[in-house]
């Protein structure tokens, strides 16, 4: 394909100085398009899709997304190259921006599937699994992976994973700084128990300074961020960014260099009140489904409480979006002056 040396060169990779970590349950489309109303420009990444879900499922149910969201990346769970070389396919047909390939996750489940983490133990499989979707794509294929596994500390074996990986074609690796123990601990507890070591990241940027390495875990601040840009070439931002979504409208200035927008969290709101309004219309999506990803947008302001009350009433639900957000707006005066809207009863104090 005519990209593909490029691909392999490192060339026209798209800028991801900051993306959104894929993450289980959450960043489904209607997540991604919340977020993409708050920065234009960081990289948004799908929950995991497996290739089993590809294969024999449903594909438009897991593959659909908004136009809106690009630059868009389907992450991918498998770890047979010829089943994850047609999802490649699929996702690119699709129109995604990038194919990553899941080798951090460390769910049971996951490693009932034979993928996630525990195919850090087995590079040469995964440089097959990259080969097979870089031959066949012209999107980028990139990797997401731990700096272990269980308690293999050394910094050769996560060198050696890359430097195998690469090998076959991947030139971006996103790398979570956090060992995964695959027995004993939650994905949770996977998330926070082992310790973070962001030296061997950058580590690994020194020992190979021609592949792109984005750095994954527990950076939470616009410091933080500055410091790993100094180091790398990009960070992911996990549920710092679900659960404080607003600091995503800081990005798009603080990062890429663009003009400050005049964007308020109303406005925000009102446009997902939109979007929430034409999913009904197009899709029969329950605006209830939508709504409890932008449940952040308010933290830290007064009456936050009050509005993620409302916003998560389901007693609400033959409301339209738009008179929802009218009443978690009027919350706060009418408690006030004593008088209740009608339609609010029903939300707790």
């Amino acid at each position: 394909m005519a990209n593909r040396e490029n691909q392999q060169l490192g060339a026209g990779l798209p800028l991801c100085r900051l993306s959104v970590a894929p993450m289980m349950d959450w960043t489904d489309r209607h997540c991604r398009f919340f977020h993409r109303l708050l920065s234009r420009r960081t990289l948004l990444y799908t929950e995991m899709v497996t290739t089993g879900a590809l294969v024999h499922g449903d594909v438009p149910r897991h593959l659909r997304f908004n136009a809106e969201e690009h630059p868009v990346a389907l992450q991918l769970g498998g770890s047979e190259p010829a089943d994850l070389a047609h999802c490649a396919r699929l996702g690119e047909e699709w129109g995604y921006d990038e194919i990553n390939l899941n080798c951090g996750c460390p769910s049971e489940r996951v490693q009932r599937g034979a993928f996630g983490a525990c195919l850090m133990a087995e590079p040469k499989l995964v440089a097959d699994c990259v080969k097979a979707m870089v031959d066949v794509v012209d999107v980028p294929v990139t990797v997401k992976h731990r700096i272990g596994i269980d308690k293999v500390e050394r910094y050769e074996f996560v060198r050696d994973f890359v430097g195998t990986v690469s090998e076959a074609g991947c030139r971006t690796f996103i790398v979570h700084a956090r060992n995964a123990w695959l027995q004993g601990l939650s994905p949770k507890q996977n998330r926070e128990v082992p310790p973070l070591r962001y030296a061997l990241v950058h580590r690994l940027k020194h020992d190979f300074p021609d592949l792109r390495f984005s750095i994954n875990g527990g950076i939470a601040d616009n410091t933080e961020v500055h410091s790993q840009l100094r180091l790398l070439d990009g960070v992911m931002i996990g549920r710092e960014a679900y659960h404080n979504p607003w600091w995503l409208a800081e990005w798009d200035s603080g990062f890429f260099g663009e003009a400050q927008r005049e964007l308020t969290r109303e406005d925000v709101e009102a446009q997902m009140c939109d979007y929430m309004a034409r999913e009904a219309a197009e899709q029969g999506t329950p605006w209830s489904n939508i709504a409890r990803h932008m449940l952040g947008l308010r933290n830290g302001l007064p009456g936050a409480r009050r509005w993620r009350q409302v916003w998560s009433d389901h007693k609400l639900k033959g409301l339209s979006p738009h008179a929802v957000m009218a009443l978690a707006h009027a919350i706060d005066p009418a408690r006030e002056s004593g008088q209740v809207p009608q339609g609010l009863a029903s939300v707790p104090s």
